[in-house]
């Protein structure tokens, strides 16, 4: 119950107030996030890439961007004895858009409208135990900085979760 107490707590957090935008590394957050995650499962084998990513925009928004799509990475490659997480940008219809891509369980695209909205899941909570909120919080964050966010995906195969900001942020 904390544990999702805290989620919609994110949820109404990356809604208010205003942007405080700066610019920094978003690939320095990422990496943060990573050593975090090792840390508290240090058994785990997982290969990861994390490109230089300057950005402007709210550093604490966009790190829970960050913190929601690691997490979700690192928790859908939790059954591969080898994982890859791959984090860095890629110019998409002529902007950069950001990714966070992984070789775990992934899903099927036919439920992707589902991703984004609040208590959707596309994994059984057994399997892969979350509140169902972290997705829309990644969307609303990025709506508030001008952008998108999408998926692709094929089940058994990963995914590949994008976003791009405004350009009166970047």
């Amino acid at each position: 119950m904390t544990g999702t107490i805290d989620a919609l707590l994110d949820l109404c957090y990356a809604g208010r107030g205003e942007l405080r935008r700066s610019r920094f590394d978003l690939g320095d957050v990422a990496r943060d996030i990573v050593a975090d995650l090792r840390a508290a499962e240090p058994e785990r084998r997982v290969e990861t890439v994390i490109e230089p990513m300057p950005v402007a925009g709210d550093p604490a928004l966009l790190g829970l961007v960050m913190q929601n799509l690691l997490s979700n990475a690192w928790k859908f490659t939790s059954e591969r004895g080898d994982a890859r997480i791959s984090v860095g940008m890629r110019e998409y219809q002529g902007v950069p858009a950001f990714y966070v891509e992984d070789d775990g369980a992934g899903f099927d695209m036919h439920d992707a409208d589902k991703l984004f909205a609040p208590f959707q899941r596309l994994h059984s909570a057994a399997r892969f135990p979350g509140t169902g909120i972290g997705l829309a919080v990644v969307e609303r964050v990025v709506g508030r900085h001008g952008g998108r966010v999408w998926a692709e995906s094929t089940a058994g195969n990963g995914a590949t979760f994008y976003f791009t900001l405004g350009a009166d942020v970047e």
